[in-house]
């Protein structure tokens, strides 16, 4: 498996068709060939070459042991990125961005330890629960809400090594969170968004469901490819950091608190 995306596959799903003139944002000029019908159509040839790059950066992330956290609460890519997700085996947010994910990971932890012991507490409730019929409805609505806002990244035992985002300028709290840590952020670009505060931008439409699902499955196998390259010894001379030199969930804080 490699990059192997056409210029077909890009112009199928959709991914050049931007914003409107007046949402742009003048960082964008680069990436845009032209305005057509009303709308800004992004340059796929620049796409094409910058996916590629996102792709490689992720693959090889994936083959040192580095998790890639995947984010998009938008409703055109909540359920896309979530099944890419689940399917390369890494965590996500697909609901809200809870400010402090990645700055007050600690904290997050112990939210995430409380999902658990409650999920645990219903499973085993019974007559010798001591929970009331009342205790238990109310321990469900707690449960529910937990696992919107945190399900994704329930077995996120450390700081993710990269963020794959889509919609960046939606979801400004996590790329700033991450640019705090020195996380890099790779993330679908839309013509009213800012490249530069993106590592990785793939310029692209993040509106339409099809250039979502494209882009996120790629990531996707991205990840998957360089997984299996770990797992068989083959990587060779690919950059990044390994597993077990991710900033320790421990540090995080104090990581935020000297920037």
């Amino acid at each position: 498996m490699a990059y192997n995306v056409t210029m077909k596959q890009l112009l199928e799903a959709g991914v050049h068709f931007g914003h409107q003139p007046r949402r742009w944002n003048p960082k964008m000029k680069r990436f845009i060939f032209a305005e057509r019908n009303g709308v800004h159509i992004i340059d796929l040839s620049k796409t094409a070459r910058l996916f590629k790059n996102a792709y490689q950066f992720v693959q090889e992330t994936a083959a040192n042991g580095g998790s890639v956290l995947f984010v998009g609460t938008k409703r055109q890519a909540a359920d896309a990125l979530r099944e890419e997700a689940d399917r390369c085996g890494m965590p996500f947010v697909n609901y809200r961005w809870l400010g402090g994910m990645l700055t007050n990971f600690k904290t997050i932890q112990g939210s995430i330890e409380r999902l658990k012991r409650i999920e645990k507490e219903i499973a085993e409730a019974g007559e010798s629960s001591g929970l009331t019929k009342k205790e238990l409805v109310l321990k469900q609505r707690e449960l529910e809400k937990l696992e919107s806002n945190l399900g994704g990244i329930r077995d996120m035992g450390r700081l993710p090594r990269a963020l794959f985002i889509v919609d960046p300028d939606r979801e400004d709290i996590a790329v700033s969170e991450a640019r705090k840590l020195g996380i890099p952020v790779v993330a679908v670009v839309d013509t009213n968004c800012d490249p530069d505060l993106i590592d990785f931008p793939i310029p692209g439409n993040d509106d339409a469901i099809r250039s979502v699902r494209l882009i996120a499955g790629t990531i996707a196998d991205a990840v998957i490819e360089g997984r299996g390259a770990r797992s068989e010894g083959a990587v060779e001379g690919a950059g990044g950091f390994t597993e077990d030199e991710f900033v320790a969930v421990e540090n995080a804080e104090e990581v935020g608190a000297a920037q």
